[in-house]
């Protein structure tokens, strides 16, 4: 008798889903919780400011506060070229995981992640255009691609880029984002580093120019090869530009290294960069850069 009495009586057929889609059946559709991106307001790194996507994008992803974020492929070579125009070069093949590398995730499955989120063969992509008129080969390398880091496809990549400005007889301009040499490629990856400085080389044996734009992080093996070897380096603000880190080399003299140490800004009062430019003036700076460096190529194959 309780469970009678406490029982709830059914309700209505008909009746279901409340008062207001009783009295206006359609009016629930109509105010229905929407799907919002998950990525629509990003967070300022410097300030923790949110902001909103397409207004970043539109700044070419640097905030307020004048922080550049790191950006993809796709993203810079869109940025770089006149009108965004790009012909994209295919990444050579090389064998994966060559020394079947024993880690707490197989190597072949953090190469399958990483291409499917960035939509990139390997943390280093070959673009053809023009800047500012100057047909140019483009490289750019993708810190979301394992860290950037550079094994045997990235040197292939490296490589082939060479060749192509070569055979087009047009200047070579990179941009690196990397922690250093991939680990699991062991000393294959150290190898890149003799093998895209022969590619340099032969770069300068052709007269062609050589520009490396320093981009957040650059560091390890890459800055103590290709990424120092330009014929001039422009570096965007504030950019991490080093061979080992802080924390390593303060532990190693025993000192506390100066505020700004290993900053782009930094190494440009050093001299080890050659200018600091914003991403926005990026185009324009290596334009004038290219035809000049090209003027005179031109000027020394006619004496």
């Amino acid at each position: 008798m309780a469970d009678q009495k406490n029982e709830k009586p059914a309700r209505p057929q008909g009746t279901q889903g409340g008062w207001l889609s009783r009295i206006a059946p359609g009016i629930r559709n109509a105010f229905a919780k929407r799907e919002t991106p998950e990525n629509l307001w990003v967070k300022c790194p410097d300030t923790g400011e949110m902001i909103y996507r397409p207004d970043l994008e539109a700044a070419l992803w640097v905030t307020p506060s004048g922080h550049h974020m790191r950006i993809g492929a796709k993203d810079r070579l869109t940025i770089t070229f006149d009108d965004g125009v790009v012909e994209r070069i295919a990444t050579p093949h090389v064998t994966e995981d060559p020394l079947k590398f024993p880690d707490d995730r197989p190597y072949g499955e953090r190469l399958k992640a990483a291409r499917k989120a960035t939509g990139e063969h390997d943390a280093m992509a070959i673009g053809v255009g023009k800047i500012q008129g100057q047909e140019t080969v483009v490289v750019v390398q993708d810190f979301a691609f394992m860290g950037g880091s550079l094994g045997m496809a990235a040197g292939e990549t490296f490589i082939k880029a060479a060749h192509e400005a070569i055979a087009r007889q047009c200047p070579f301009v990179i941009f690196t984002a990397s922690g250093g040499a991939r680990m699991q490629e062991g000393t294959l990856s150290l190898m890149q580093m003799t093998r895209t400085t022969l590619a340099v080389n032969e770069l300068r044996a052709a007269g062609l120019p050589y520009v490396v734009v320093l981009t957040d992080p650059t560091s390890g093996g890459v800055t103590a090869s290709y990424a120092m070897l330009g014929d001039v380096h422009l570096a965007e603000p504030n950019a991490m530009i080093a061979f080992s880190g802080r924390r390593v080399i303060e532990q190693t003299i025993r000192e506390i290294l100066p505020p700004g140490f290993q900053r782009s800004e930094f190494l440009a009062e050093r001299g080890m960069v050659d200018r600091v430019v914003s991403r926005p003036d990026l185009p324009a700076m290596l334009g004038s850069i290219l035809k000049t460096l090209m003027l005179g190529r031109a000027r020394s194959r006619a004496a």
